[in-house]
């Protein structure tokens, strides 16, 4: 059985009967994103349909799809002539992203400050309280550190939910699943510096639940600010060598 049938077979029986069948090119798009994501597929390295189908188990056409899916959210580089590719990474470019994320997500905060409810108040505190006790987890810890990076998007995630724009809130993860890139790639590295995230996230977590607006906002730029210091330094040991 293929990985793809396997996970057909799962999405019928057991918990998979109760959520919507997995499509091979689904199934695709999913491990492809995740790989890119992960950095286990290169910045830059070429995405041959074939190769793809082959890695995934899967038919050329599903390929296809995945990829031009992944092209749509900048995941993947469509070239003319040809093929596909995975996107470069550059200090110029996570530059940009960060202050691009920046904006989007303190306005979203900004806003969701302002729409507050107790139910958005329980659940930032409780998405705090479940990142707070998750190791992050670097190569010399061993172990893979997706843990930590679904709990942190949760986080990320539930200080946006109420600002009132869908958009906004897809925007904001876009930038998030471009920023995992560059964390994973740097994570590579033997050399990156320890950093005390959970008071990061505490000082965001306690303003926003505070409504001192100007101050959560704060505390949320200089962690992002944080994490690109790190992440440039990271990207020019690389360069270096």
């Amino acid at each position: 059985m293929t990985l793809v049938d396997q996970a057909l077979a799962e999405s019928k029986t057991g918990e998979g009967s109760r959520a919507e069948k997995v499509t091979t090119a689904t199934f695709v798009y999913q491990h492809l994103r995740r790989d890119i994501l992960k950095g286990e597929l290169k910045p830059g390295q070429k995405l041959q349909i074939d190769q793809v189908a082959a890695r995934y188990s899967a038919g050329t056409n599903p390929v296809r799809e995945a990829l031009n899916r992944l092209s749509s959210e900048r995941l993947v580089d469509r070239h003319e002539q040809r093929g596909f590719s995975v996107p470069q990474l550059s200090l110029e470019s996570l530059r940009e992203l960060v202050k691009t994320h920046c904006w989007l997500e303190a306005k979203a905060l900004e806003e969701s400050i302002a729409n507050r409810t107790q139910a958005w108040e329980d659940n930032v505190i409780l998405t705090y309280h479940r990142l707070s006790r998750t190791k992050v987890r670097l190569p010399e810890d061993g172990g893979d550190n997706s843990e930590w990076e679904i709990k942190h998007r949760a986080f990320h995630n539930a200080l946006i939910a109420a600002c009132g724009s869908s958009l906004l809130i897809n925007y904001c993860n876009e930038m998030m699943d471009h920023a995992e890139r560059y964390r994973y790639i740097s994570m590579i590295i033997a050399t990156t510096p320890r950093r005390d995230s959970n008071e990061e996230h505490r000082l965001i977590m306690e303003a926003t639940i505070d409504g001192n607006v100007e101050l959560a906002k704060e505390h949320l730029v200089s962690q992002y600010q944080t994490t690109l210091r790190l992440l440039e330094e990271q990207l020019e040991i690389v360069g270096a060598a």
